[in-house]
């Protein structure tokens, strides 16, 4: 064990133990997830073998074969809750995507969210087997061409004349039993991409294609024997499978970013450079407050991210329980938030990633630091299922509804709630020059306050930005998009709200006082470095004044020393093995050096002294001169 780093986890102030039930739900999901992790990781089909050395032909072929031994050790094991099945699955494949994603993420889901019991009976069984391997496809180019043989296609619905907009179809693609192509299909892979080097993602043309009528999926939108249709209770329904992936990737945000900040914060702890005091020994990198504010920031997005995460997933399987007796109420909402935060937390995540890699200077450039294949894995996440600037468009529609209904005297229920009191306050302010600011930088609670008003501004400078356009005799299609600046920016507020809300609200649930007090200082953390990046949203809003701005500026400097003894302990707490990290610099036990010098023989160049090409190439050459 590196003594820094040995070091660095006998200061930590509290029970990373503790920290990690937190993080898992629990004590009994700690013990079972890590059971879970040791099936893998003592399973010699499942050895971990080093991808970045292999074509990509190579690559796909390897990722196929675990894939298969996935499934079959997942029916042997008898593991079927979807939570220990994604578990399994990761660790199997190491975080990275493979071929059956979309088979398991999408096409099962949907087919669970929106096929009648009777298609139920038809597709789902030989989906659950493996007979039919489904896809997911929409209205690009992008899904799994190699591996499917189904494909649910969202297309446009025409009966008796009238188009009713996207729905949901099963679509054979390629024969059961020789896997060809079926008549009118032409499928295939796009080739390569910035990543996913395992997966297939593919092109789908389809010419002539006639499927039953009852490939429609129809649990909800119908079109009877005789043509004519029947609307569904909500028109989001169509989009049920898309909003569950939406609320998974803001949790994979979080675990995403924490293999980030797990790497660059150990590589930070061991490595040494340069001198603070003239003649006195190179000190660790994270003593530097630079590479603080680099990274403990976002440590404490990681954190606050996966408290979303939690809430996310708790709030999607609830409303999907109320739809299932028939209560829809809440959809709009989810499906509001769901967009809102998956582009919020992607956009940061994939940018912090990147932040956590530059922080490791030139090794964090190797893919032995596992940085770089995080990034490409990663970053698409910002586009698929949604690109992020169309999703935050999405929630300020939401948004604007919900303000235009407050206006007309509606009183709103759930997360946009807070427009009911921004309202209030509105009408019963004073002018902005009188009116007192009272804000306690130090209270994580006035904080939220501050942020939920900032909210609420900047939803009403949109919703004005409309008006004004219409005013000038624009289309409200023109109006929209003048104003889409603004409306971005107010869904991206509103969804920075709620992310400090629900880590303020996550503090509540702990009792441990030692844990309680350092996620209490991540949690100001957090919220005290969001105001310092947008400070002049809070001071045009005269929600702070500027030397609360300053004061928050420095409050934000002496948190980062108060995080300096736990911060080793506090990546721990994400409790990722060497063998899923798979990172040389992010080594549990800190021995980076002597693992890259090991990572680095191994490459297939250095198989010889003097590589084929110099006698080929360089040494005619030589003779030459």
């Amino acid at each position: 064990m590196n003594p820094d780093i040995q070091r660095e986890r006998k200061n930590a102030s509290f029970d990373v133990e503790k920290l990690t039930h937190i993080l898992d739900g629990g004590p009994e999901k700690t013990r079972r997830r890590r059971e879970i992790e040791l099936l893998v990781i003592n399973d010699p089909d499942f050895q971990h073998e080093d991808l970045n050395f292999l074509s990509r032909s190579e690559r796909y072929d390897r990722a196929v074969k675990k894939s298969a031994q996935m499934i079959q050790k997942l029916r042997e094991y008898n593991i079927a809750d979807p939570e220990e099945i994604y578990c399994y699955k990761s660790c199997v494949h190491c975080g990275r995507p493979e071929p059956l994603d979309l088979h398991l993420g999408m096409f099962l889901p949907t087919l669970l969210n929106q096929a009648t019991p009777e298609q139920m009976d038809r597709f789902f069984m030989p989906a659950w087997n493996l007979e039919i391997i489904g896809t997911y496809a929409q209205t690009e180019i992008g899904h799994v061409g190699k591996t499917s043989n189904h494909a649910i296609v969202l297309a446009q619905l025409h009966s008796q004349g009238r188009c009713h907009g996207l729905h949901a179809f099963i679509v054979p693609i390629r024969s059961m039993s020789t896997h060809e192509p079926l008549p009118g299909i032409t499928v295939g892979d796009i080739g390569p991409k910035f990543g996913f080097d395992e997966v297939d993602n593919g092109y789908l043309k389809l010419k002539n294609v006639r499927i039953p009528r009852e490939n429609m999926l129809m649990k909800y939108a119908k079109v009877e024997p005789d043509g004519s249709y029947v609307k569904p209770p909500s028109a989001k329904l169509t989009y049920g499978t898309m909003v569950f992936i939406r609320s998974m990737i803001v949790g994979q945000s979080a675990r995403t970013l924490a293999k980030a900040c797990i790497i660059a914060i150990r590589y930070s702890t061991v490595r040494h450079q340069s001198e603070i005091r003239p003649g006195e020994p190179e000190p660790q990198i994270l003593d530097y407050q630079t590479q603080q504010y680099k990274l403990f920031p976002l440590l404490a997005t990681a954190y606050a991210f996966h408290f979303v995460g939690q809430y996310m997933n708790n709030t999607y399987h609830r409303i999907t329980g109320d739809i299932s007796q028939g209560d829809f109420s809440e959809l709009p909402e989810l499906h509001a938030l769901s967009a809102g935060l998956k582009a919020f937390t992607t956009w940061t995540a994939s940018s912090g990633i990147e932040a956590c890699r530059m922080s490791c200077g030139g090794h964090g450039y190797s893919r032995s630091s596992a940085l770089p294949d995080i990034y490409v894995t990663f970053t698409p996440t910002c586009t698929y299922e949604g690109e992020n600037t169309v999703m935050m468009l999405q929630t300020a529609r939401y948004l604007l509804k919900s303000y235009r209904q407050v206006q007309a005297g509606q009183r709103l229920n759930g997360i946009v709630s807070y427009l009911n009191d921004a309202e209030q306050q509105r009408v019963q302010a004073r002018p902005v020059s009188a009116r007192p600011t009272v804000v306690n930088i130090n209270d994580l609670a006035s904080l939220v306050e501050v942020y939920k008003l900032r909210a609420a501004k900047l939803v009403e400078l949109a919703a004005k930005s409309i008006q004004q356009e219409l005013q000038r005799r624009k289309s409200q299609e023109d109006a929209w998009n003048n104003s889409a600046i603004d409306l971005v920016r107010a869904s991206d507020a509103h969804c920075h709200y709620v992310v400090v809300k629900l880590f303020l609200a996550k503090l509540g649930e702990i009792g441990d006082t030692a844990v309680h007090s350092v996620l209490s200082t991540l949690a100001l953390l957090y919220a005290l470095h969001g105001i310092a990046q947008n400070s002049g949203d809070f001071l045009q809003a005269a929600l702070l004044t500027v030397p609360q701005v300053l004061q928050a500026t420095v409050r934000l400097k002496e948190l980062l020393s108060q995080l300096r003894p736990n911060a080793v302990a506090l990546v721990d707490a994400f409790d990722y093995r060497d063998q899923m990290l798979n990172s040389s610099l992010g080594r549990y036990d800190g021995n980076v050096y002597e693992h890259m010098f090991d990572w680095a023989r191994s490459s297939p160049l250095n198989c010889t002294e003097v590589h084929e090409s110099y006698h080929k190439y360089l040494k005619p050459l030589q003779s030459k001169l």
